[in-house]
């Protein structure tokens, strides 16, 4: 026995050698104490978060809808927002594809003013008639504040890129109230073909808290239902496949034209600012021209009629153009959203053809074109669940695997990096990935 196991009490040699013990039968014990405790924080203050901006989404929209004379002044609003990034936050700008870029090669640490940034960007966006989401702003939010615990607590770069993925699980979990989505979509998002099974504790754990928390502040999520789900059967099977190739071929267009048109603003208007003030006036003179507000915003009561009634079949292409339009002049807020309600309403417009129950389509819509667009089928089927009920999941599973399949090698995320190919396809002769995102 050495000296210093001499001069201690016996109790005390005792606990070392039980703790010795524990951690060599336990090794995983210290792993999941240490990510419990900092994803519990980390938690806490993207869940309330994400409350602070549901609620502020929620004033936003209201305050439009009753002064519309606000949507004259979007194009004032773009300017402004252009202003803010292009002189103040150039080193965020990048949003969502920067949060992957660090996950997949952590450099110098994301500054905490990605999230208020992007919070004022949003609720602009939103009060003054733009077509965009909330994923981005939580997504964005929640991984400024765990970058800054990277600060904090000194962590290396690998344990950096876990409490990354852990922190977008909560921000996506908090937001949409669906954790169990929300830590898959973490772990599934910035690597096609390819999950990180060492961050999926963590993940699981700060999406699951972060939703007790936002829930906690009283703040309501969306309720979604499917009507009528028809029996599992052969013909139902293959309609569900027909309808999902749809889904990823549009899934497809929109993630093409949402680089195709960012591409076109940026090669005819070289100061960054003006982008969003042209993107404003084309927006603004679309809702004139069409005299409704049915295409901007998050558009949450259009896509709750799609699941009752039969809508106009060109819904979700009109939204496609104010949501691309909006989005890639440099507006701010998030894809998702709009996804769904392009999902919804051509679920719904498939309906006219397909014989398959109308809530049932539009269910497999809002998540079958999200998971094409942003190639994370496993998360959505989840979010499906969560959000209908399990009845409706052999429909939605095949909806998001056969979206995701026809979807290509697209995505709404230019940082995303293609891990294993979707398929065979995608291989050449000799086994090689092609066709990378």
């Amino acid at each position: 026995m050495s000296e210093s196991n001499q001069s201690m009490p016996p109790s005390k040699t005792k606990n070392n050698a039980l703790f010795t013990f524990f951690n060599q039968k336990y090794p995983s014990a210290k792993y999941v104490l240490k990510w419990l405790l900092l994803c519990a924080i980390l938690a806490f203050l993207v869940g309330t978060a994400s409350a602070f901006f549901l609620v502020s989404l929620q004033w936003a929209t209201e305050l439009r809808e009753s002064n519309l004379w606000l949507i004259a002044l979007l194009p004032v609003a773009g300017l402004l927002i252009g202003l803010l990034y292009h002189y103040y936050g150039k080193e965020v700008e990048a949003g969502n594809n920067l949060l992957i870029e660090t996950i997949h090669n952590p450099k110098e640490i994301i500054s905490f003013r990605m999230a208020p940034f992007v919070l004022i960007g949003t609720i602009t966006t939103h009060i003054f008639g733009g077509s965009a989401g909330r994923e981005g702003t939580a997504l964005q939010m929640a991984g400024a504040i765990g970058e800054q615990f990277s600060r904090i607590f000194k962590l290396n770069s690998d344990d950096r890129r876990i409490l990354l993925i852990a922190a977008v699980s909560a921000g996506f979990g908090s937001v949409f109230g669906t954790p169990l989505a929300g830590a898959v979509f973490g772990i599934e998002f910035f690597l096609t073909g390819r999950l990180r099974y060492d961050a999926l504790f963590p993940a699981f754990i700060a999406a699951i808290f972060a939703s007790l928390v936002t829930d906690s502040w009283q703040v309501t999520h969306t309720h979604y239902h499917i009507p009528v789900i028809p029996e599992v059967s052969v013909t139902t099977i293959l309609y569900s496949i027909l309808a999902a190739i749809a889904f990823g071929i549009i899934a497809a267009a929109f993630s093409k034209a949402m680089h195709e048109i960012s591409r076109l603003f940026k090669s005819f208007i070289t100061y960054p600012p003006l982008r969003p003030f042209a993107g404003g006036v084309i927006v603004a003179m679309g809702i004139w021209v069409l005299g409704t507000t049915k295409y901007i915003g998050l558009g949450i009561p259009t896509i709750l009629l799609a699941f009752d009634q039969q809508l106009p079949p060109y819904d979700f292409l009109l939204k496609i153009i104010f949501t691309v339009i909006t989005l890639s002049a440099g507006f701010k807020g998030g894809e998702v959203t709009p996804l769904f309600f392009i999902g919804a309403t051509l679920g719904n417009a498939l309906s006219y053809f397909i014989p398959l129950p109308v809530g049932l389509l539009a269910g497999m819509g809002f998540v079958a074109v999200f998971a094409g667009a942003t190639n994370t089928p496993l998360a959505c089927t989840l979010m499906a669940i969560e959000l209908f009920g399990s009845e409706c999941g052999i429909f939605v599973a095949i909806a998001c695997v056969v979206a995701y399949l026809f979807s290509g090698n697209n995505s709404i995320y230019r940082a995303q990096v293609l891990g294993e190919p979707k398929n065979s396809v995608f291989k050449d002769s000799s086994g090689k990935k092609i066709g990378e995102l």
